[in-house]
């Protein structure tokens, strides 16, 4: 069983009814071995001892003990460490300039319970500018709450519509699911579409706006000549500063500039944007959240390191392995972390704590350990204390514990499940969602 050490006092009261929760039951390991090295560790046994940063601690020791303590001085200080240390630091917002155009408008889509937008971002001067091509679908009837995410493969992959404009971008090959020679094909029509629950959405009267990742930086290590780094590299740049971006604070920047065209959208409430992001897009939906105050509600699904699971824990994927499989995500300085997690001045939790008092909810799966279930729900329990301090009820319980498979802890600011099944998103988990996003922005 793994011990901690956190310096709060709060933290402290919450930490062995935290760690003492029930140990997993059985794990269908053989189902996760084919993808993950062989020597993650799987066992809470094997976790060492560790000590967390405490969010409600400057760095020069003091006690942040208000809101306004926390608003004006640990917030800042704590977004500064992530930009350093984790993410990079990304170009102002209005850095570039931007221009939204709607290319189609569907009046009648989903049986005529809807209106589908199609539109383009264009980022940068026109000669050399990125374009984002969002997908939008409003339920009729007025301005609506809006999830807003990212995707793996294209717009046309959430919904199986054949007029939604088939993405002509790079792409990960998956010849199973129409991605061939890198690029998508008309077999991907609608492979995403059990991940996106269109209709159930608009059933519930929010409304979807999407992007492919891909539009915003393509997702291979390439030295950031590609998609938005390249608008911000000139002819004379040489090499990257160890604080520069990676692809997640670039995907996070991205959804920011789909937020700026939300704002001004009349069929949309800029007021109630909710984030949501899965994998390692859910790493991108906590850091977008972090960074914009202005989204209303984060959503994190099955993000694991670098996400919500806390990184001390080197439980499944640790910050060498997502280093060194994905040298792009994050910036040069977390490389120093590589199997030296307790180095780093921050944790996940503490990411968590940056979208407070907003709402935030996280998931896991049961399958899943690669991301650790565990390590997600511990950053929500020790990121309680600064959803306290700012007037909320955190996780809406006295004494967190790690809850059993699909009973989800969602009556409070912080939500969390763990399902039974593997790293995916479901039906079940967007019907939490949806009840979570009813209980804030309704």
């Amino acid at each position: 069983m793994m011990h901690t050490t956190p310096k709060s006092s709060v933290i402290s009261g919450i930490r062995w009814c935290v760690l003492g929760a029930m140990l997993w039951g059985s794990l269908l390991m053989s189902s996760l071995a084919y993808a993950q090295p062989t020597d993650a560790n799987y066992d809470e046994n094997l976790v060492t001892q560790f000590e967390l940063p405490d969010p409600l601690v400057m760095s020069d020791g003091t006690a942040v003990t208000s809101a306004e303590q926390w608003q004006t001085d640990r917030r800042p200080e704590l977004l500064e460490l992530f930009r350093a240390q984790v993410y990079g630091r990304a170009p102002a917002l209005d850095s570039l300039p931007i221009e939204c155009q709607v290319m189609a408008t569907d009046p009648h889509a989903l049986d005529g319970t809807a209106v589908r937008k199609e539109l383009e971002i264009r980022i940068g001067e026109s000669d050399q500018c990125l374009v984002m091509t969002m997908l939008l679908y409003v339920p009729k009837g007025g301005p609506s709450p809006v999830f807003l995410g990212l995707n793996f493969g294209g717009n046309h992959t959430v919904d199986d519509d054949p007029t939604i404009t088939l993405n002509s971008n790079w792409m990960r090959n998956n010849p199973e699911n129409g991605f061939v020679d890198n690029r998508a094909t008309e077999a991907s029509r609608g492979v995403a579409a059990e991940q996106w629950q269109v209709r159930r959405i608009v059933e519930r009267g929010y409304a979807l706006a999407t992007i492919y990742y891909g539009d915003i930086d393509p997702d291979f290590d390439d030295g950031f000549e590609n998609g938005i780094h390249g608008l911000f590299r000139t002819p004379t740049s040489t090499g990257l500063a160890p604080d520069e971006w990676g692809s997640i604070a670039a995907w996070a920047w991205g959804l920011s500039r789909a937020l700026d065209y939300l704002e001004n959208d009349p069929d949309v409430d800029p007021r109630r944007v909710a984030l949501i992001g899965h994998s390692r897009l859910g790493k991108t939906a906590l850091w977008a959240g972090a960074e914009d105050e202005r989204f209303a509600l984060v959503v994190s699904n099955n993000s694991g390191c670098g996400g919500a699971a806390l990184s001390r824990r080197q439980f499944g994927e640790t910050v060498e392995r997502i280093n060194t499989s994905f040298p792009h995500w994050f910036c040069d300085n977390f490389l120093e972390y590589n199997a030296n997690e307790n180095a780093c001045p921050v944790d996940q939790h503490e990411l968590i704590a940056l979208i407070a008092p907003r709402p935030v909810y996280v998931a896991s799966a049961e399958e899943d350990q690669w991301a650790d279930p565990r390590g997600e729900f511990l950053s929500c329990a020790y990121a309680d204390p600064v959803y306290r301090l700012l007037g909320t009820d955190g996780l809406g319980v006295g004494n967190p514990e790690f809850p059993p498979i699909d009973v989800p802890i969602s009556a409070g600011t912080i939500g969390y499940h763990i399902r039974s099944g593997e790293h995916d998103v479901t039906a079940y988990d967007w019907e939490q969602y949806l009840d979570f996003a009813d209980l804030h922005l309704r």
